[in-house]
């Protein structure tokens, strides 16, 4: 049965199906037709009463009417799966849109990639296959916030494998932090679901030890302290902006050590307080001043 981590990497690939084809060009070279026309075709490959022959997904670039290529996209964690297998998934792909095909396999541990990186012997005389393997040394660790928020999905993946790294952990946390759209939170998340109990502990860390803006149903769970501080000090910062606001529309000069008192202050029933009695306070002084 599918592992989580197995199933998060395909929901990257299915969300976005042109990482596939960014792997394929970017990272191990290989040329693919340029076009702009990429989508997830059907994984299924029976045409009669046969056992199963599904991959993880397939990718295919073109139109639907004259596909250019296809990419098929394994996710491996182990050595299990019998290789061939993935001959006669490229070969059933071939017969049913005609064109060239291409096996991409993630394998997240070093020995799986080494083992399905050898040429595949499909057993049908000239068929042999090889396949396009990318294991633990071909992810880089993504330590900058910039390339980080621009390969969401390989910075998810790279705290995955990298992720005892603590800069790998914070580059992601920062990018989705200042990524809007595309739902970046979800990206933290499948990193957390995706890694061992020790990187997820590292994450843990810095959650709880960070204001970490990002504010998903996940985090709260997970880290819902290390949120509501967050939370709070920026609720605090806006009340304390409103209250010195206040003040200037009013005609006031305010101190740079009274400024420091307000800006400082983190307790928002005291600020509440203090912009309440602004609105009506002769002097400065009136606004400290509790009521005897």
């Amino acid at each position: 049965m599918p592992s989580v981590p197995h199933d998060i990497l395909v929901r990257l690939f299915r969300d976005r199906p042109q990482l596939a084809v960014e792997i394929l060009h970017d990272l191990m070279e290989v040329n693919l037709p340029a076009t702009p026309l990429v989508r997830v075709e059907s994984n299924s490959f029976n045409t009669r009463p046969s056992d199963d022959i599904e991959a993880d997904l397939v990718v295919v670039l073109g139109p639907p009417q004259a596909p250019a290529h296809a990419i098929i996209v394994e996710i491996q964690k182990d050595k299990s799966k019998d290789p061939r297998q993935l001959a006669r998934y490229a070969a059933a792909v071939w017969l049913l849109l005609g064109c060239d095909v291409t096996v991409l396999v993630i394998c997240p541990d070093r020995r799986a990639a080494a083992h399905y990186a050898q040429p595949i012997d499909s057993g049908l005389t000239g068929y042999r296959l090889h396949a396009h393997v990318v294991g633990p040394d071909d992810i880089p660790p993504i330590t900058d916030p910039h390339e980080a928020a621009a390969h969401l999905e390989l910075a998810a993946m790279s705290v995955m494998l990298h992720g005892r790294d603590r800069k790998v952990i914070e580059a992601l946390t920062t990018a989705v932090a200042e990524t809007h759209g595309r739902d970046a939170s979800k990206y933290y998340e499948y990193a957390y679901d995706m890694s061992g109990p020790e990187i997820r502990s590292l994450m843990e860390e810095i959650m709880k030890s960070a204001d970490w803006p990002v504010y998903s149903p996940f985090a709260r769970e997970h880290f819902g302290h290390g949120l509501a501080v967050g939370e709070a000090k920026g609720e605090a910062k806006g009340e304390a902006r409103s209250l010195l606001l206040v003040l200037a529309a009013r005609g006031f000069t305010v101190p740079d050590d009274t400024r420091a008192r307000i800006t400082a202050c983190t307790d928002l029933d005291q600020l509440e307080r203090w912009l309440t009695r602004a609105a009506t306070a002769q002097t400065l002084e009136d606004l400290f001043n509790e009521p005897g």
